[in-house]
Formats: structure tokens, sequence, C-alpha cells
């Protein structure tokens, strides 16, 4: 994936994280926070829906851009 594919995905997801999830086909239980995208991503990695190193690649992408 390329780094501005990531970008843009993180931007959407921090924009409207429930649609994000949707579109995405992820599964969230229903006593998730939808305006708290930290209590989001730790369900997602603890349910294993995407992985930790997922999230720190888009963190350092986003660094990169922000120099």
């Amino acid at each position: 994936m390329m780094p501005n594919q990531m970008m843009q995905m993180l931007q959407s997801f921090k924009a409207n994280p429930l649609q994000f999830l949707l579109q995405k086909r992820m599964n969230l239980p229903q006593g998730i926070p939808m305006n708290d995208p930290q209590a989001i991503l730790n369900h997602l990695v603890q349910s294993g829906q995407i992985s930790q190193q997922q999230i720190n690649s888009a963190y350092q992408m986003m660094g990169q851009f922000r120099r």
C-alpha cells in the first residue's frame, strides 16, 4: 500500500470511524464508543482484525508527512 493511501485511510478513520469500519467490513461490539478512535483501534487489534504493525506503519507515515 502506498504512503498516501495509508494517510488517506487514517484521515478517513479519524473523520468518521463508523463509516470507515463499515466500508472495511470490520466488526465492533455495541459497547465500543464510536467517537473514541483509540478504543476502536484497541478492539480491532485485540480481536485480530488489524495488527499493531499496521497501526505503527500508519503513524510512521503520518510522521513523515508532517516534517
